[in-house]
């Protein structure tokens, strides 16, 4: 028998949600940080915070500070807002995951020309790619280690590299989960600690490195871009890294609209999406849907009830509301998915019994009634191996 989940009584999370507690009024403490955030924080004198770290950095170097961009809107609207409002000359810094869809591609190029910045982009071994991608989908049942790790180490590399101590990340992890909580009142670190915390699944390189070698051909040197620097040449820097989202509000739908205004930002659908509903929604990638659609399986929850979740703190909707579109779109079956097989030469079968090993109790997937997503406009676009 099918257990039915415990959700919040505000947003209607699910008990499955990561880092998630409900008070005494069934209330979780995401939609708490929340509520202090909007009530609470002296956003005046976050301003203020933001505008002493740029004093204190800008003309100090070849770049004012350092953007991790991988062209989302969070990291889109964090390089537009420091260029715009702050004048500042910095190096933008792309993680090229492996996956990137075409809009994504059009609207990095366009910012880049509108803004007039300096952009460093870095593709990894896509043979190494596949190989931690099946091993990370085994040990964790999430495949996106090497992009998760990728994205917030090797960018600290750069900075090390080119001698550049300021970093600016978009929104605080607080905004979602609790590995973080904004009623703390402090600045969120985007240091090692917060890397181990949550971002490398508890496996770092070294340790994947011992998993992978007895069967793979690796290069030690292959996984330098998913470690994180060593603290000494850190401190040697003198490093802050910081989410611009801690120091000025942060609503990632009018942010959107405002770069899509100045920017001309497209936005995409993403496979298990409701149509038109949020376009600006994890477009970066061609794999976005099997992630979601593995963390249903997992979870029993999917993007739809995340995004959902935000739209209800906000008053933009209501709980009935989401729930239909959750029940209409969440947990369908990604077409990206015959794609993911191939990359990691598993079959459906194998990828269920991996990911079933992996589900969060007392989640139950029901792998024998799922719906097929509709096919991406441009998944047909997306590299595939050639048969063998």
């Amino acid at each position: 028998m099918t257990h039915a989940l415990i959700k919040c009584s505000k947003c209607g999370l699910p008990e499955t949600y990561e880092t998630i507690e409900f008070d005494a009024a069934g209330v979780c403490n995401i939609c708490r940080q929340f509520e202090f955030k909007q009530e609470s924080i002296d956003w005046s004198g976050r301003k203020t915070m933001l505008e002493q770290l740029i004093t204190e950095h800008r003309g100090k170097h070849d770049y004012d500070c350092l953007v991790p961009f991988s062209g989302g809107k969070d990291s889109t609207f964090t390089l537009y807002h420091l260029v715009k409002e702050y004048g500042l000359k910095p190096l933008v810094i792309q993680f090229n995951h492996g996956f990137m869809r075409p809009t994504l591609l059009e609207n990095n190029e366009r910012t880049f020309k509108k803004l007039g910045v300096d952009v460093l982009s870095f593709t990894p071994n896509w043979k190494v790619v596949k190989r931690l991608m099946l091993e990370a989908l085994v040990r964790k049942g999430d495949f996106c280690w090497h992009c998760h790790t990728g994205i917030f180490s090797y960018p600290m590399h750069v900075a090390i590299k080119y001698n550049i101590p300021l970093v600016f990340w978009g929104e605080p992890s607080s905004d979602y989960t609790a590995y973080y909580d904004s009623r703390d009142d402090e600045i969120e670190e985007v240091d090692e600690t917060r890397f181990n915390r949550f971002v490398n699944l508890g496996i770092t390189a070294d340790d994947m490195k011992g998993m992978i070698e007895g069967d793979f051909k690796l290069d030690p040197r292959d996984l330098t871009p998913y470690s994180y620097p060593a603290l000494r040449d850190l401190k040697r820097l003198k490093y802050k890294s910081v989410c611009l989202g801690s120091f000025i509000p942060w609503d990632t739908k009018s942010q959107s609209k405002l770069i899509m205004d100045e920017l001309g930002w497209k936005g995409e659908q993403v496979e298990g999406m409701p149509p038109g509903l949020y376009p600006y929604e994890k477009i970066e990638c061609y794999m976005q849907g099997v992630r979601d659609y593995i963390k249903f399986l997992k979870r029993g929850y999917g993007r739809v009830t995340q995004m959902t979740a935000l739209d209800v703190r906000y008053g933009r909707m209501t709980l009935a509301e989401a729930k239909g579109y959750i029940d209409e779109h969440e947990g369908r079956r990604p077409q990206s998915l015959d794609y993911f097989l191939e990359y990691l030469d598993i079959s459906e079968a194998e990828f269920n019994a991996i990911v079933q090993k992996t589900v969060v109790a007392p989640n139950e997937p029901d792998f024998q009634n799922i719906k097929l997503s509709p096919r991406l406009h441009d998944l047909h676009l997306l590299y595939r191996e050639l048969k063998k």
